[in-house]
């Protein structure tokens, strides 16, 4: 068994899929609306109050719902069509927008409700994650997380800086308006683009409590050896995200200011939205999973260079090279989805995503509060320096764990999911049913094959 195949695959057959356009514009819609929101929210609890503390305390609102809704809500999306899913969250932030532009509405009430559509927010990502593999399966996959992984970064950005835009040209109150529009239009796309199918998971006699759930969740990632591995690796996103934690003060030192800030925040998206792709064309997926722990060293490792203190144009690149090393991050993707069964996909994203996004809000704290005492370019530094130790643990280990269940059986995966799955035709839309492993139906399992 060889991985040429799976190479062919382009974004032009991608995208000629009508339910990933679907998803694609949908959630392009859905993150620029989150980051919409808790910029609006956040301007408009400082111009109330003129308190940066309560100002940081409703920024903080927006991701400390991840811990709770990526514990005990992404399971959802497995015993319940993950399109009704995708669907219902995206009508029920749409609703809690809505109702934060009533007049009068207490400061205190406005977080409790970013708080709550925030919790919306993992659900929704573990039923798109878990989703995207059945709509674009074998090599089509990989494609499919290298253009949603850069438009995530993309929105992101766009969103933080559209809501700035918007609350300065047309308002708080009607930024938040325009947010619960994107909310109800995506959940229109979802609807409208892509097909019903069945929960993943079958029904349950007794059933099971959120904890006994979470519990399950927990020992599924992380007692299978490669699973807990690939995990870990992704996790390493708190380390390589820490110049993002102290972009000001680090722009401030080089006396750049805000125009500096910017670009150290722009440097680590414009890296990845150019080389995610190219990683996915031209690496063969053999490679990119031989790849992965190299990678994942390299991209903590470069920002130890920050040590040197350089200018700014040095810091760029530095903080660039770093976000380009960091397309390891599909590789894991797809290797994961590999090792997690269908009906416990969503649930398994979902604690990998919030191990990350918990995981960095907490490093950000640590990193911002270490630059009052020595300079964020040692913050960095030092933060790489780990981030690279623990990688290259990690690197050994997934050497040695790679193979799950020996190479004969990745052969026997691959040839089960090619007779199963047809690759979806190029000249129309209508993708045809496929079933597989999450991310990796296509090539992770040809990624442990020699």
């Amino acid at each position: 068994m060889t991985d040429a195949a799976p190479t062919q695959a382009t974004f032009r057959d991608v995208f000629a899929v009508r339910e990933f356009r679907a998803l694609w514009f949908s959630e392009i819609l859905s993150v620029a609306g989150d980051r919409l929101t808790l910029v609006a929210l956040t301007l408009l609890v400082y111009d109330r109050t003129r308190s940066p503390l309560l100002a940081a305390l409703a920024y903080a609102a927006g991701y400390l719902p991840w811990m709770i809704g990526g514990l005990f809500l992404a399971d959802l999306a497995d015993r319940r069509p993950r399109r009704s899913v995708m669907i219902t969250c995206d009508v029920a932030r749409a609703v809690l927008v809505a109702v934060m532009i009533l007049p009068g509405m207490p400061l205190v009430a406005l977080v409790a409700l970013l708080f709550a559509a925030t919790m919306f927010t993992p659900l929704d990502a573990a039923a798109r994650s878990a989703i995207t593999p059945d709509i674009l399966p074998g090599e089509h996959y990989a494609l499919g997380v290298a253009v949603g992984q850069t438009t995530f970064y993309t929105a992101q950005v766009a969103g933080a800086v559209g809501g700035g835009v918007a609350v300065i040209v047309i308002g708080a109150r009607f930024s938040l308006a325009l947010d619960a529009a994107t909310f109800v239009l995506s959940a229109l796309l979802v609807g409208l683009g892509s097909r019903a199918r069945p929960a993943a998971a079958r029904p349950e006699s007794g059933q099971p409590s959120p904890l006994a759930r979470m519990r399950d969740g927990f020992r599924l990632v992380f007692t299978d050896r490669a699973l807990r591995t690939i995990t870990l690796l992704a996790w390493l996103a708190v380390f390589y995200a820490i110049p993002e934690g102290v972009a000001a003060p680090y722009a401030a030192r080089l006396g750049v200011g805000p125009v500096g800030t910017g670009l150290v925040l722009a440097s680590a998206v414009a890296a990845t939205a150019v080389f995610m792709p190219l990683f996915t064309r031209l690496a063969r997926p053999r490679q990119r999973n031989n790849l992965m722990g190299p990678l994942a060293v390299l991209t903590c490792g470069t920002l130890v260079l920050t040590i040197f203190r350089p200018g700014l144009v040095a810091s760029l690149a530095i903080f660039s090279a770093s976000a380009a090393f960091g397309v390891y991050q599909l590789a894991a993707n797809t290797a994961f989805v590999l090792r997690v069964p269908n009906e416990r996909r969503s649930q398994a994203f979902g604690i990998a995503s919030m191990g990350v996004v918990v995981g960095q809000g907490m490093t950000f704290l640590v990193a911002g509060a270490a630059a009052e005492v020595i300079s964020p370019a040692a913050v960095i530094a030092i933060g790489g320096g780990i981030g690279a130790v623990v990688a290259f643990a990690l690197a050994l280990k997934w050497y040695r764990v790679s193979p799950p269940g020996g190479r004969h059986a990745a052969r026997r995966r691959v040839r089960q999911a090619t007779a199963r799955r047809p690759v979806p035709p190029r000249h129309h839309g209508a993708v045809r049913p496929a079933r597989a492993p999450r991310a990796p139906s296509y090539c992770p399992a040809s990624d442990s094959v020699d």
